[in-house]
């Protein structure tokens, strides 16, 4: 990726070009530029190219106007994060009223002062990072640096209702790692830290795809949902797994399965139907984890209702 890609992206939506040239030769030094000369325009870009990171939108256009364009944005999950700030020549108190109530985050007023533009810019487009931040801060384990339980919820709701739509299977993994109290007991909690930090990575780097979860489930317990899996996929994974973590070879004195550190993994795998609930598909994993677990651990077991 060259330097000009790697930069945040505006979108400036204007249907004068002496207005998109003016803020485009005062953001450009900064930013990626890109234009719409209507609102109509902007939507459909928005649809079809990569998302700006920030819009300056006139209010005043013909056909659609910049209020109309910025509800039409708020509707949009995929639109409703990016900020947008007015340009308008009018700066009554009633019709700023109206924009942040639609939703904008600021106004600039015509004729541009360069500074203020470049200020304003610069301050939401700190402010949208900073929450985007927090925003994965929110869903990923303090302790082991992988999604937490609250990320992989929403995830596993959103491949539910997804396979729903497709017909496709998807597969669920729950893994616990076989006697880990008695390894917290033994080598003490700031070791047994170090371990769960360990696991998580062995289990991350097992799952190459992108479009595959792991998550810390809670506690000494991971989960992993994998879209587009059948069942045959989902063991595949599963042994990678349990390969990984042997691997690792952190020994483990008190346990009864191996020398070292082992896992214990339920795989279930489902094209969901109206009547069920995703809660359905955890109890699967769940009930071909209590499996593995009472076969003599450190293996993997299949849902019996997969």
């Amino acid at each position: 990726m060259d330097v000009e890609e790697s930069r945040p992206k505006v979108l400036i939506v204007d249907d004068e070009t002496v207005n998109i040239d003016v803020l485009s030769n005062l953001l450009k030094p900064l930013y990626q530029i890109v234009s719409a000369k209507n609102g109509a325009s902007a939507l459909q870009r928005l649809e079809t190219h990569p998302l700006p990171d920030l819009i300056l939108l006139d209010v005043v256009m013909p056909g659609l106007d910049g209020y109309q364009v910025c509800q039409q944005l708020k509707e949009s999950p995929r639109t409703r994060h990016i900020p947008v700030i007015f340009i308008t020549a009018n700066s009554s108190e009633a019709d700023e009223a109206y924009g942040f109530a639609v939703g904008a985050v600021d106004y600039i007023t015509k004729p541009y002062r360069p500074a203020i533009v470049v200020a304003r810019v610069k301050t939401h487009m700190e402010l949208k990072r900073r929450g985007e931040l927090l925003e994965r801060l929110a869903i990923l384990d303090g302790l082991t640096s992988i999604p937490n339980r609250r990320r992989f919820d929403q995830f596993l709701e959103y491949e539910w209702f997804r396979s729903l739509r497709t017909g496709h299977p998807f597969s669920l993994l729950l893994m616990d790692i076989d006697f880990f109290k008695l390894f917290n007991d033994h080598y003490g909690h700031a070791h047994g830290d170090h371990c769960l930090r360990q696991v998580a990575g062995a289990i991350s780097r097992a799952m190459p795809r992108t479009t595959d979860l792991a998550a810390r489930y809670g506690g000494e317990e991971f989960a992993c949902v994998l879209p587009e899996t059948d069942l045959h996929g989902g063991e595949a994974v599963a042994v990678r797994i349990l390969s990984a973590v042997r691997r690792l070879e952190i020994p483990h004195a008190h346990s009864q399965a191996a020398a070292h550190v082992t896992l214990s993994i339920g795989v279930a795998s489902m094209v969901p139907v109206l009547e069920q609930k995703s809660l359905a598909f955890v109890e699967q994993a769940d009930q071909a984890l209590y499996l593995a677990k009472r076969s003599g651990r450190d293996r993997l077991a299949v849902s019996k209702m997969a």
